[in-house]
């Protein structure tokens, strides 16, 4: 279980000028006492080819944290125009808020940002150079992508485990490679038998029967054969909408990523910078390092 977890984060200038400080109400909660302090990071994620445009704009060491819910004001400068390519100022990035206890990442929130010009004409029509004066940026603040990553805190016991439980019963369950041999042997030998033995009498009687019915019924055999064909297409349909009902609450139950509010309903993760104050349920003094 996370010691610590992030209830909300809330950008406040937004939108904003692209060259404005970036500014995240953190919301979060402590459990414990820790021996060390958090290190809150923005990363601004200057090209979607190559991470070597990633520029950290600010980080902060917030602490000591007191037990309870904490809150404080996280600023960080605008990314630096000289490390971001001029094809990629414009258009839609990345900004990722992340938080490290004792240089081990817990939690990281991300967030896309459209940066474009103020109006539409010159949208429509853009420079040849960028006009920075005149670009805005949007964070689109209501779907960050939140993620959790479990991690050792001031306990021995807290550490995530580095191997997966011991599975004794598992060298006991036949191996799926033999089993499925075994049934394909079955298989051919139940149909052989069958061919050997075509001479059995009560075989013989059905198809007697059949054979009389099929004199005796006349046009009636094909409807029953239609009536046949109906119901297993019916099944077929049951079977294919069943299955689809299926495939689609895999999807939805996959992922391990979660989308928070803006109003902080749910966890969030994001590299960030500064601090200003961190206030808590419980009195305490928070230093900024």
């Amino acid at each position: 279980m996370s010691v610590v977890s992030l209830l909300g984060v809330k950008v406040l200038n937004n939108p904003a000028p692209f060259d404005a400080k970036y500014q995240f109400e953190i919301t979060f909660e402590c459990l414990e006492p820790l021996q060390k302090d958090l290190e809150w990071k923005l990363t601004y994620v200057g090209s979607a080819t190559s991470s070597e445009h990633d520029q950290e704009l600010d980080s902060l060491l917030v602490g000591p944290i007191p037990v309870g819910v904490n809150k404080f004001i996280f600023e960080a400068d605008s990314p630096n125009l000289k490390r971001i390519p001029t094809s990629e100022i414009l258009g839609v990035t990345v900004i990722l808020l992340s938080c490290s206890y004792d240089d081990r990442e817990f939690v990281r929130v991300g967030y896309y940002v459209n940066n474009e010009y103020d109006t539409e004409e010159m949208n429509d029509d853009p420079p040849a150079k960028p006009i920075i004066e005149k670009v805005r940026r949007h964070v689109l603040a209501e779907k960050p992508r939140v993620t959790r990553f479990a991690i050792k805190w001031d306990s021995e016991d807290s550490a995530p485990a580095e191997f997966p439980p011991e599975q004794p019963e598992a060298d006991v369950v036949e191996d799926d490679g033999t089993a499925y041999g075994a049934e394909e042997e079955e298989l051919e030998a139940a149909e052989a038998g069958a061919d050997e033995g075509g001479d059995a009498g009560p075989e013989d009687a059905e198809d007697e029967e059949m054979a009389g019915a099929e004199d005796t019924a006349g046009p009636s055999a094909p409807k029953a054969e239609d009536e046949e064909s109906d119901a297993g297409s019916e099944d077929l349909e049951a079977e294919s909408s069943g299955s689809e009902e299926e495939d689609i609450e895999e999807e939805e139950g996959e992922g391990e990523d979660m989308e928070m509010g803006e109003d902080g309903e749910g966890a969030a993760h994001t590299e960030a910078g500064k601090g200003e104050k961190l206030q808590g349920q419980h009195p305490g003094e928070v230093m900024v390092h």
